[in-house]
Order: C-alpha cells, then structure tokens, then sequence
C-alpha cells in the first residue's frame, strides 16, 4: 500500500515538473516568437526617423513600467531588500537598458535579415559566460562551433562592405559591432541573473527592471520627448508604437522570466532560433530585405556552429 502511495506521489510529482517545464517551453517560445516580429516593426520606426534610438527606449521603458507597476497594485507585496534591488539595477542596466539600446540603434545600420543572422550567435556567447561564471569546459565541438558562427559573422562584415553605397537597406560594420554587442549583453543577462529572478514573482521583479531603466533614460533624453513631432505620428506610426510596448516589451519580458525560472540558461539562449528564422522570413516576404548566396552562406556557418555548440553543451550537461 505504501509502495502504491510513493509511486502515485513520483507520479504526480513527475507529472507537475514536467507541466512546469513546458509552461517554461512555451513561455521562451512566445517571447521569442514576439522578439522576431518586433525586429521588422523596429526597423520600420527606426526608418521613419521621427524618433530617436533613445527615444523609442524611453517610450518602452516608461510603457512597460507603467503596465507592471499597475498589475502589482493587485498582487501580494513582496518586500525587496537593497542588496537585491542593487541586483535588479544591474540586471536592468545589462538585461534591458543596454541590451535594448543597442538593439534599437543598430536596426539604423543593419537590415532585418542581417539582424536574424547575427542574433542567432546569443548561444555562442552564452557558452563563454558559463564557462567564466560556472566553469563549464569549453570542448574541441564547443570551439569548432565557435569559429564556423564567427566565420559567418565575418563572411557577413565583408559582403556588406561591398554593397553598393547609397542602397536604402545597407547594412554597416558598425551596425554589425552593435549587434554583436546586443547579443553579448543578453547572454550575460540569462547567465547571471537567474537566482536573483527566481527568488521573486516576475511582476515584482520587471516593475523594478522598468522604473530603473526608466529613471536612467528618461532624463537623457527629456529634451527629445519634450518636442515630440506629435502632428507627423500617423496611425500606422502609432499602432507600431504600441506593439513594441505591449508585446515586444511587456508581454515578452513578463514571459522571459517565467521560463528562466524554469529552465537553464543555455536551454532559454537556443530560443533565439526563432527569433532569426521569423525575421527573416518576414523581412523577405516583405520585401524589406534580399536574399543572398553570401547571406545564405554565412547563415549555415552560423546556425552550424551554434548547433555544434549547443549540442556538445547538451551532451556535457546530461
């Protein structure tokens, strides 16, 4: 009988982590399904020129913080204390200021589909912060891997450097560089802050993301959101506006943290293949962008050195 009752209990208990798993599965997959549309929306205001880098941050950061701060308004507090609050300003300033600052300011040097191409290196950089921080061993697989996606980052620097100048959807080695910045900030957001998220709901713990990001921003570019050009915002204008705060930045970020409360980092990080694969569909279906024999090609470098990567990292993990 009580063999019975501890087999029922495994059971169930199996039964609840693997729930809890995949809520953390499609958590990842919806924020990152959000991300990838959100690279052709940005590139669209970027290109409108109506708005600075900062100044769309700012319409993000104030959005998002507003949105969160009002939905804790019905949940039960929870009481933060400084050490962790000086750890949700860093994680602030590296999961989402500078990570979406340089995300914003590169879609003006870099086309949606380059943009897909070089996200998709996420994983290659989370594989060096876990190697720093949590003494993974980097393997001959894990190195091979690395150099065939910077083989297909450097294929891709060379072959926008030959484009014709002058082309609307030119991509620049300085759009490139901020991307690669981009990627190098969110990799070490997933890396090193998941046991301070754990330790709070998500809407405790992004209101505090926002309002931080906030009071930084805001007042950097208070001069820009004073004079707004309200009269030349269209609707379209308006309603692109609105995806990238409510789910390119609330609904996604309120998602990340749920699946990095469930799943290690480097299971979140190969999440960015989606990101990548819907940008650049869109963008070529749009005509936003053009396929290339070089872009294709450095395509397969990257998504093969990210696939060894992570492979050797999931043998090594198991």
């Amino acid at each position: 009988m009580n063999q019975n009752a501890s087999k029922t209990k495994c059971s169930t208990s199996n039964r609840a982590c693997g729930s809890t798993k995949l809520i953390g599965h499609l958590s990842v997959l919806g924020a990152y399904t959000i991300f990838g549309f959100n690279i052709i929306i940005c590139k669209e205001l970027t290109n409108a020129h109506l708005v600075s880098s900062l100044g769309l941050f700012c319409f993000r950061s104030v959005g998002a913080c507003l949105l969160f701060w009002l939905i804790s308004l019905f949940l039960p507090k929870e009481k933060v204390p400084f050490k962790d609050l000086c750890g949700i300003f860093a994680a602030s300033m590296l999961g989402f200021f500078l990570t979406q600052l340089s995300y914003l300011e590169s879609s003006r040097f870099t086309t949606p589909l380059d943009t897909s191409i070089i996200t998709s290196t996420t994983p290659i950089f989370t594989m060096f912060i876990a190697a720093i921080a949590l003494k993974e061993p980097i393997t001959l697989k894990k190195a091979g891997g690395v150099a065939l996606s910077f083989a297909g980052v450097i294929l891709l620097v060379l072959n926008t450097i030959n484009i014709r100048s002058g082309s609307v959807n030119e991509t620049k080695p300085i759009g490139i560089l901020l991307m690669i910045g981009n990627c190098l900030f969110f990799a070490s957001y997933l890396g090193i802050f998941r046991p301070l998220i754990q330790r709070y709901h998500v809407v405790t713990f992004m209101k505090w993301i926002f309002l931080f990001s906030t009071i930084v921003a805001v007042p950097l570019d208070i001069r820009e959101l004073t004079h707004l050009p309200i009269a030349e915002m269209s609707t379209s204008y308006w309603l692109q506006l609105g995806y990238i705060i409510v789910f390119a930045t609330f609904i996604a970020y309120f998602l990340l943290p749920i699946g990095q409360k469930q799943l290690r980092p480097t299971v979140v990080s190969l999440y960015t293949y989606v990101q990548p694969l819907i940008g650049m569909v869109t963008a070529i279906v749009l005509g936003m962008d053009r396929l290339t024999w070089q872009k294709v090609l450095a395509a397969v470098l990257v998504f093969t050195g990210v696939f060894l990567v992570n492979k050797s990292r999931a043998k090594n993990n198991s």
